[in-house]
C-alpha cells in the first residue's frame, strides 16, 4: 500500500508532522511517496502529479481546507480517496486533527473507513460562445465564480439551464457551488447549505441589482449556461478560490457535473452537522463558546 503526501511547505509545524507520519507508515508497512515541494529538502521520494498512477491508495493531505481542495483536484479525476489532517484554523473539509493522525494512517491501513462521494465540477470557458481552439476546461471541487477582477460593477449575465432560460442577472457576480463548496463562498453570499452529499449545483448571485433575483440549487445532471452580456473589462473566472482565466463579453461559461467524483474519507465518528456546529457555529450562537481570535487562513 503506498501513499502519496501534499501539504502546506510553508506551515511551521509540518516537519515534525511529516516525521511522524514516515513512522507511522514504518510501523503499517506503508510505502510513501511525496509531492515535489515537499520532497526537495528532505531527501524524500516524490511523485510529479503527471506520474500518479493506480497504486497510490489514498493522498493524505496535511494543511487547512486550500491543501485539501488541492489534493482533491489532483487526486479525484485519477480515483484516489483523500484524507485530509488540518494544520490550519478553520479546517471544514478536513478530517482529522494532529492529535488523531496515527490513529487515522491505522484505520484506513486496515480499511476500516468510510468513502464519501461527492459531486465536482467541470466548467468550460468557450470563447465568443462558439466551439474552437482557445476553448478553456476547469474541475472544481468546491465553486467556479464569475466575478469582476478591479472595480466593483455590475455584470449583465444570461443563465440557461439544459436550454431553458433561468433569467437575466445584473449583479456583482455568480458563484456555482457543490454542495461541499456551499458552505464557502456561496454560504457568506446568502446561497443555502446543502448536505454534503446531495448531487446539486447552488448558483447564488453576489450582490444582485434586485431583490427578486435569489439562490437557484439545480438538478445535479443540469448543464448550466452563463452568457457574459456586458462587464467592460476585467472579468475574471475563479476556480477554488485560485486564478481560472480572464473572461470578455460574448464568452460562454459552462458548468456541469464532472464525471469525476471527489471520494473523501470519513471516519467513524464524523458527523457533518457536528462539524458545521461546532467549526461554523451553526445554530443558536449562545450554545457555543467565542469563537478563538484570527482569521481562517488555509494553514
Amino acid at each position: 500500500m503506498r501513499f502519496l503526501i501534499i501539504g502546506n511547505a510553508d506551515h511551521p509545524e509540518l516537519e515534525p508532522l511529516l516525521r511522524r507520519v514516515e513512522r507511522t507508515a514504518d510501523e503499517l508497512g506503508v510505502s510513501l511517496v511525496f509531492e515535489p515541494s515537499l520532497a526537495a529538502e528532505a531527501g524524500r521520494d516524490a511523485v510529479p502529479p503527471e506520474e500518479i498512477d493506480g497504486d497510490v491508495a489514498l493522498v493524505l493531505s496535511l494543511g487547512g481546507d486550500g491543501t485539501l481542495l488541492r489534493a482533491a483536484r489532483l487526486a479525484a479525476p485519477r480515483g484516489i480517496p483523500v484524507l485530509g489532517c488540518n494544520l490550519g484554523r478553520l479546517g471544514f473539509l478536513t478530517m482529522v486533527s494532529e492529535e488523531e493522525l496515527e490513529a487515522a494512517m491505522s484505520m484506513v491501513a486496515s480499511g476500516d473507513y468510510a468513502l464519501e462521494k461527492r459531486i465536482a465540477l467541470r466548467v468550460r470557458v468557450i470563447p465568443n460562445g462558439s466551439n474552437g481552439p482557445d476553448e478553456r476546461s476547469f474541475y472544481a471541487v468546491n465553486d467556479a465564480v464569475i466575478h469582476k477582477s478591479g472595480f466593483a460593477r455590475l455584470i449583465g449575465l444570461r443563465v440557461l439551464a439544459d436550454n431553458d432560460e433561468v433569467g437575466h442577472y445584473s449583479a456583482d457576480g455568480i458563484i456555482f457551488a457543490t454542495a461541499t463548496g456551499s458552505t464557502a463562498y456561496s454560504l457568506s453570499a446568502g446561497g443555502p447549505i446543502v448536505s454534503p452529499t446531495m448531487e446539486g449545483i447552488v448558483a447564488t448571485p453576489i450582490s444582485p441589482h434586485t431583490l427578486a433575483v435569489r439562490p437557484v440549487v439545480f438538478s445535479g445532471d443540469t448543464r448550466i449556461s452563463v452568457e457574459l452580456l456586458s462587464g467592460d473589462h476585467d472579468l475574471q473566472l475563479t476556480v477554488d478560490g485560485q486564478p481560472g482565466c480572464l473572461l470578455s463579453v460574448g464568452d460562454r461559461v459552462e458548468v456541469a457535473r464532472s464525471r469525476h467524483p471527489v471520494g473523501l474519507v470519513r471516519l467513524s465518528d464524523y458527523s457533518f452537522f457536528t462539524v458545521l456546529r461546532r467549526k461554523l457555529r451553526w445554530g443558536d450562537v449562545r450554545d457555543h463558546p467565542a469563537p478563538p481570535s484570527g482569521g481562517n487562513g488555509d494553514g
